[in-house]
């Protein structure tokens, strides 16, 4: 047993999980001392983020040598990304006009407390138009991107980079990518000393918010969280296992593949912490590094599936808890608001509440106070939000590789058997 746990990263999470949620319930004030073994994890993770995104795209890029296939690609990561958002986004809406979540409650709104919510109210009003979005992707410098580390803007300058390459003299263009292969490797060795500490992070992680929130939050709110839950679960397995199954992969063998990142993802809240590992799995399941390299990085931003059930659930959720009607016209304005909002919630803090704010407060009959009621549960949610969005864009790629025959079939089973 020793052994085996010894040599099982996914058992070992796992343990520093439960052993996480004790601890928070037991010890307190130890606890939420703990902060910074999750915070430094998540740091050391996303120190390497970019330049693994960046060597993935370009080197994926020099190796297909076909840049108006890359275009296509791109055009159908896009469109396969709007699809299945809008598909999360109705589901999260006829989700809660079914169950309810909110009926019943009776919150008056006058008595609310919004001195919480000032952070992501003020973040909210921030966040620009789409033009400001589209500007944001440009870095000021080729340095800034990296320094910042903002996904889209390394993934442009991948983009142009690796565009540049296949158009000077091969000789030249070999030289780099030999150098940027050199330097992936050490990229990834890095991270796989790194990952090795996901444990101790995930330990923290949730020992702190267990002591911070408790589980009288939970709790209070359970239905709704319950409720989410088996929202995803459902979304995964239909939708997502649909997808897979045209794809000809099963998706329980799937999610079984992926176990180590879900794992750390469930105790991190944040599928950042796992990026170049579902990246570095993914091309072992036989899909090309230009599809990987270009699906995975934009789906960070543009294929949020879980975020999107709980942006439409969690408005609705207000709405009934704060007893307001809501008209056909209101629903479709949410949906419609919603398919753009939910593009920006990658890399701002508190995405989900701020991007939450920025959907109701362009909806004039529902209140942007109505937030205090998710606050509490924001962390029990976004831990399966999250590993519904890794799920949703490992899905996507294998998606977009099969729509472009730039898969194995047969490695791909073969791997998922593990009989490779």
């Amino acid at each position: 047993m020793w052994q085996k746990l010894k040599s099982s990263l996914f058992l070992q999470v796992v343990l520093a999980l439960i052993l996480g949620i004790i601890v928070g319930i037991s010890f307190h004030d130890f606890s939420l001392a703990l902060k910074p073994l999750g915070d430094g994890f998540i740091s050391l993770i996303k120190m390497l983020i970019a330049p693994i995104v960046f060597c993935v795209v370009v080197l994926g890029l020099y190796g297909a040598n076909d840049i108006k296939k890359m275009g296509k690609v791109g055009a159908k990561t896009i469109l396969y990304f709007e699809i299945v958002t809008s598909i999360a986004l109705v589901l999260g809406i006829v989700i809660a006009y079914v169950f309810k979540p909110g009926v019943g409650m009776n919150i008056d709104i006058s008595k609310l407390d919004g001195k919480d919510l000032s952070v992501y109210t003020e973040r909210a009003h921030t966040m620009g138009t789409g033009s400001d979005f589209l500007l944001h992707i440009i870095p000021k410098t080729f340095v800034d991107a990296f320094a910042s580390g903002d996904i889209l803007q390394v993934l442009l300058i991948a983009i142009l980079f690796g565009i540049a390459l296949l158009l000077i003299p091969k000789h030249l263009g070999d030289l780099v990518c030999q150098a940027l292969e050199a330097f992936s490797e050490v990229f990834f060795k890095m991270m796989g000393l790194i990952i090795r500490l996901a444990p101790i992070g995930v330990l923290g992680s949730v020992a702190y918010t267990t002591a911070k929130f408790g589980v009288d939050s939970l709790l209070q709110l359970g239905y709704l969280v319950l409720l989410f839950y088996v929202t995803c679960i459902l979304f995964v397995l239909i939708i997502l296992g649909g997808i897979l199954k045209f794809a000809g992969l099963n998706i329980f063998k799937f999610l079984n593949y992926f176990k180590e990142e879900l794992s750390i993802v469930l105790g991190t809240a944040s599928s950042d912490s796992v990026l170049p590992q579902i990246m570095k799995k993914l091309k072992n399941l036989g899909i090309k590094d230009s599809t990987v390299g270009l699906v995975i990085p934009t789906g960070y931003s543009f294929n949020l599936d879980g975020f999107s059930i709980y942006l439409t659930l969690g408005v609705i959720f207000i709405a009934q808890a704060c007893n307001i009607d809501l008209s056909m016209h209101d629903l479709l304005a949410i949906l419609l608001v919603s398919l753009v909002t939910s593009k920006g919630a990658h890399g701002i803090p508190g995405s989900a509440l701020v991007i939450l704010a920025a959907t109701l407060s362009v909806i004039p009959s529902l209140p942007t106070i109505g937030l205090v009621l998710l606050l509490s549960v924001d962390w029990f949610i976004g831990i399966v939000r999250a590993c519904t969005n890794l799920i949703g864009n490992c899905v996507a790629t294998v998606a977009i590789a099969h729509w472009e025959k730039d898969i194995d079939h047969a490695r791909a089973r073969a791997v998922l058997d593990q009989k490779v």
